[in-house]
């Protein structure tokens, strides 16, 4: 596999499923915000906008709706993860600025032109990110960009996407903006760079005492 393609594949990936280990606090005094980076809003809107661009391109792709409700139970985290690429994508692009590193246009279109061949064709292409990512085809090349800055910020530390140095480098642009999510969503790891499902222990009692009454 190209080398390009593969270290796309890993920041990706990395972005629907790095490990939480320590999270932050929540951010009650930003109603109507699904999280605030940097003192920005992402509203709840915007977040339920790109949610909903992702279902409309699976309807679409899937019209039979047993098929569709198939798709939607196999991303039934599609809320989430959305939010924690929106916020990993300000992160990143805050920690590439630092260090003086930008992608253009052309730039973008060239990563798209390669994938396009390698997958056969810009539907196809549009169709595995769908599938594998959930990034919807409207918002392919914003998805491109992020992973040409994550690589080009990734050489410019001397290191690649999947070495600690890289995540450090992430972990400290967190650090910088402070990410505040809305507690519904759970909260953010800043050393991880990464979206913290909220702990509700209360629900483990809660299931605790059912099972000990239903044995009693």
């Amino acid at each position: 596999m190209h080398r390009r393609h593969r270290t796309a594949l890993l920041l990706t990936a990395a972005i629907a499923t790095a490990a939480p280990l320590l999270t932050a606090c929540g951010n009650d005094a930003h109603p109507g915000a699904a999280a605030v980076v940097g003192g920005q809003r992402i509203t709840m809107a915007q977040l339920e906008g790109r949610v909903g661009e992702v279902r409309a391109a699976q309807r679409a792709a899937v019209p039979d709706d047993a098929q569709y409700q198939q798709a939607v139970a196999r991303s039934g985290s599609l809320t989430r993860d959305t939010l924690h690429g929106m916020v990993l994508d300000r992160v990143l692009h805050h920690a590439a600025r630092q260090e003086g590193v930008s992608v253009s246009r052309k730039e973008v279109q060239a990563m798209r032109d390669g994938l396009e061949q390698q997958t056969g064709g810009a539907q196809a292409l549009e169709t595995a990110w769908l599938q594998q990512y959930g990034v919807a085809p409207e918002r392919l090349d914003e998805n491109l960009r992020l992973q040409l800055e994550a690589q080009k910020l990734a050489g410019k530390l001397g290191t690649d996407t999947g070495r600690p140095e890289f995540w450090a480098a992430l972990s400290e642009s967190s650090k910088q903006l402070g990410v505040d999510l809305n507690p519904r969503y759970g909260s953010w790891d800043v050393e991880k760079s990464s979206r913290v499902d909220a702990e509700t222990p209360w629900v483990r009692e809660i299931t605790s005492a059912a099972g000990t009454r239903r044995t009693a």
